[in-house]
This record gives C-alpha cells, structure tokens and sequence, in this order.
C-alpha cells in the first residue's frame, strides 16, 4: 500500500473533544499510571491525547497494514477535566524505506490542541509505519 505524498500538508477539519474525568481516569488505568492527579481524573497522563481520533481527508489505512512508529508531545500546560480543546491534525511528511519484509511507507502526522481562548495546549508527533 502506497500513500501519495501530495497529502504533505493536508488538514483535518477542526474537531472540539471534551476532556471528562471518566475519560482520564479510564486512560490512567488503562496504561497502569499511578499517579493521583490521573487517578482521580484531574489531570491526563501526557500520553492522552491519543484519544482524541481524528481522520485526515484522503489518507484511508487498512489496519492491518499499520505498524505504530513512535509518537511524542510537547505541552504548554497539562490537559486537565473539563478542558473542551479544538484540536486539528495534518500529514507532516510521507517517505518510504526497505525494509526486511519489503517497501515500507511512513506517514507522519501532526496534532495541536488549543483550549476555547485559542491558547496552544499541546503539540504532538505520531509516526505510523504502513506495510
């Protein structure tokens, strides 16, 4: 499966999530994080803004295909409950590599959460590796 680069650059449209202490607190159990503020569902564990899933227009993926690469995130401030942040992503870049079992295709994804001021929240990266 091959992803045409011409997507470099593409947008999502907005999407508004709502941050809910279940929701964190749910997420904090899940990845086996301790700490209170998570626990309780005040704060969200720094890996939590994948669950904010968005689609880009044009890049459809046959799950199967998808190996995760690596993903990261930088924040202003941590996400907390009650947060309603406009979150937008959009494809960063598209390579292909050789690999072991044959051609395989990068896809390189940005995403940026502001809160409803328009203040920027967070940032994140997220490599999947398509087979």
């Amino acid at each position: 499966m091959s992803i045409d680069r011409s997507l470099i650059g593409k947008e999502s449209p907005e999407e508004v999530f709502e941050v809910e202490k279940g929701a964190i607190r749910k997420f904090a159990e899940a990845i086996g994080d301790p700490h209170p503020a998570f626990r309780s569902g005040e704060i969200a564990p720094p890996t939590f803004p994948i669950t904010f899933r968005m689609g880009i227009p044009g890049v459809n993926l046959e799950l199967s295909r998808v190996l995760h690469g690596e993903q990261e995130y930088s924040y202003r401030r941590p996400v907390r409950a009650g947060d309603r942040l406009r979150c937008k992503t959009r494809v960063a870049d598209v390579y292909e590599r050789e690999g072991r079992l044959g051609k395989m295709t990068f896809l390189v994804t940005e995403i940026e959460g502001r809160d409803e001021a328009g203040e920027l929240v967070f940032t994140g990266r997220s490599t999947i590796i398509v087979r």
